[in-house]
């Protein structure tokens, strides 16, 4: 039974066959003008009911297809990434961990970053450990991590853990740092679910819980100028599709569709998002940093049946002008023109985290731009948003063996692009 409060996150308007005719409405955006960008309200406005959860253990890829390739693989870096996971966590120690029931405080990164990442730690613990089970559980098929990963997860449900962050519009780190524990518990949880027999109180339980925090988390608007739509946002609407998704929850899952209509309607012709260029020496950053989280949430919303979530287009943009834009500025941070700097922040681009989306964009559209972009980071991995991406989706034929050594990796892998 779904997990559902009654909570009107969209409200009705034109169905979506006809959004292309309410967007026209709009001021087109050719600048980063937050006056032009598609406002919370409008965005609400939405007409999103044509989308509905469909299948909810369809998760973000199919499950029992992967992992009957893998067991066929003889591609060692699949074969290294299986014999590393196969091996998982002890269960028992994973219980040991205590879920935070305090008042969850996160100071600002940019003035503190070594105090954010001290605070931080617990939280990013809980990613990792989460989708480590569920990486666990793809690379053995063994059910005690699926089990594991239910019974960690239901820890945290029975302790209403994470239910107490402070916020306020100055003080917002709790409110981001929380975004990321919630997508990541309702993917690792979307991988294994299917898979488990038994625990159903255990389930309905933390399925309660996740449903709960999403709509607590979710109601906050976020400041008009920046976090109510930017990527702050499509973290939001993250979670708000998997989990959605995973508690049959029609207006949670349409929260998560509705940031790929608002990012696609913001951004410019020439495909920057108008928000994320806005960052200073940041603005590179931060239009990868969107896509990270549109793609994989796409992914999540394709699996209910809207494969053509990928080639949306309003106003005559699209995803791939996003992409495209990107691939510009890594090339040339000239084309940022009046958006931002030529002198770029580039230490993100040592960093595979934040490509993880690129194995997913791969499997729809092989791109040799990130074809040979990922061939030097592989494997990636993302403790929260999706968690083990090369493991998960890259073809067996795509790549052999890792990019030499980890030094050359972090030095050569991404010569010519952003480079200091």
């Amino acid at each position: 039974m779904p997990h559902v409060r009654r909570r009107a996150l969209l409200s009705r308007c034109p169905s979506p066959a006809i959004l292309a005719l309410l967007f026209a409405g709009f001021a087109g955006v050719a600048s980063a003008d937050e006056n032009e960008l598609l406002s919370r309200e409008e965005r609400e406005a939405l007409d999103l009911s044509a989308y509905r959860v469909n299948e909810p253990d369809a998760g973000y890829f199919d499950v029992a297809a992967r992992m009957a390739e893998l067991e066929q693989t003889d591609n060692s870096i699949l074969l290294q990434e299986l014999d590393e996971l196969s091996q998982g966590p002890s269960c028992q120690q994973l219980l040991e961990y205590e879920p935070i029931t305090t008042r969850v405080r996160i100071p600002g990164y940019y003035p503190n970053p070594e105090e954010w990442e001290l605070a931080s730690e617990p939280l990013f613990r809980f990613e990792d450990n989460v989708s480590m089970l569920a990486g666990s559980f793809v690379a053995s098929g063994d059910p005690y991590y699926a089990e594991c990963l239910i019974r960690f997860l239901d820890h945290w449900a029975e302790s209403e853990a994470l239910t107490d962050f402070h916020y306020d519009s100055m003080q917002p780190q709790a409110w981001f740092a929380t975004e990321s524990m919630l997508f990541a518990a309702g993917m690792a949880y979307a991988v294994v679910r299917p898979y488990v027999e038994g625990l159903e109180e255990e389930r309905e339980r933390l399925e309660a819980w996740l449903n709960e925090l999403a709509h607590l988390h979710a109601d906050i608007p976020g400041d008009a100028e920046n976090s109510c739509c930017n990527n702050h946002f499509y973290r939001r609407a993250l979670y708000g599709s998997v989990i959605g998704v995973l508690t049959e929850d029609d207006e949670l899952f349409r929260f998560g569709v509705s940031a790929i209509y608002s990012a696609l309607h913001d951004m410019t012709d020439d495909g920057a998002f108008p928000l994320e260029v806005n960052r200073g020496r940041r603005a590179t950053h931060y239009q990868n940093y969107a896509l990270l989280y549109l793609v994989t949430n796409m992914q999540v919303i394709s699996r209910q049946g809207y494969e053509e979530i990928f080639d949306l287009e309003i106003e005559g943009k699209t995803l791939r002008d996003g992409v495209d834009f990107l691939f510009e500025i890594l090339e040339d941070p000239a084309a940022l023109g009046d958006y931002a700097p030529l002198e770029q922040y580039t230490g993100f681009l040592k960093d595979p985290q934040y490509f993880t989306w690129m194995e997913i964009y791969q499997t729809r559209y092989d791109d040799p731009r990130i074809e040979d972009f990922v061939t030097r980071v592989r494997p990636l991995y993302n403790r929260s948003a999706g968690g083990y991406a090369t493991l998960y989706f890259m073809p067996p034929d795509a790549q052999t063996h890792v990019f030499r050594d980890e030094e050359q990796r972090q030095t050569e892998a991404f010569r010519g692009l952003g480079q200091q």
